[in-house]
């Protein structure tokens, strides 16, 4: 069997009923370092955790507590549990980083970033999605493509981020659920540029299109050339038209809700 079991079953597998609440907050520990539980993902209620693990809603209630006190979830009053992040999210008002937002050097060096860690995702979520993850991907790249592809950035990011969550790699998940807000202004920026221009929108909509399917195919490599020359087209693409246009349309990003769970 390998290290991790990425399988539905295993990470709903029952515990016995005389597990203390410490075993399951080792449990949830668990499905948070493997990527189960995602970052801001709302922690599941404590009905269905109590009849997934066995134990009354008493002892789950315990063990989300002793996660609590730990700064691994934290409880919103009337909006329910939800994992930390582990990387914090820089302020809105941030002089960093609104100083990274208004320079548009700040495109392309995302761009970069992008390229190396969506194509590794896209690598690993190959390997390890689940039917769960499957299903996620599937839904946000069919809300994506049925969509005003002028206005679709939050749609274009969405699916991009079902598959890093679906890489089951916290780190990298993290890493990236940091940075949504810079991340997303790069798919603005595409969207604005690209998107309205009929040969760029048509070449990103055959790419998406290959990442969706070589994801779901669990063809690893293949989706790590997906998602990597993906991204890297929008780069050059991006390039090409400041050249030839003397300038791009460029988009600050609105920052996101910032609720976990969002």
């Amino acid at each position: 069997m390998n290290v991790r079991d990425w399988s539905d079953q295993h990470q709903s597998m029952a515990i016995k009923p005389q597990s203390t609440a410490h075993e399951i907050a080792y449990r949830l520990e668990r499905q948070i370092l493997d990527g189960s539980l995602a970052p801001e993902e709302k922690m599941p209620s404590e009905r269905l955790l109590a009849s997934r693990f066995g134990v009354s809603r008493a002892i789950v209630r315990e063990a989300l507590h002793e996660l609590q006190g730990r700064g691994i979830i934290e409880t919103l009053h009337g909006k329910g549990s939800f994992v930390s992040s582990m990387v914090a999210a820089p302020k809105e008002d941030s002089p960093l980083l609104e100083l990274f937002a208004g320079h548009p050097r700040t495109l392309y060096d995302l761009l970069e970033v992008r390229e190396q860690l969506e194509g590794q995702a896209a690598f690993l979520a190959a390997q390890r999605a689940t039917q769960r993850d499957r299903y996620f991907i599937t839904k946000a790249y069919e809300n994506m493509t049925t969509s005003d592809p002028l206005t679709n950035a939050r749609l274009d990011h969405a699916f991009h981020q079902a598959v890093v969550e679906a890489s089951h790699n916290p780190v990298l998940v993290h890493v990236l659920s940091s940075l949504k807000n810079l991340m997303l202004m790069t798919v603005q920026a595409s969207v604005a540029n690209l998107n309205p221009r009929e040969h760029f929108r048509d070449m990103i909509n055959r790419q998406h299109k290959r990442i969706y399917k070589t994801v779901l195919a669990g063809q690893a490599k293949a989706a790590q050339r997906a998602a990597m020359a993906h991204v890297r087209y929008v780069n050059e693409s991006m390039h090409t038209l400041e050249e030839l246009e003397q300038g791009i349309i460029w988009v600050n990003c609105q920052p996101q809700e910032t609720t976990p769970g969002n």
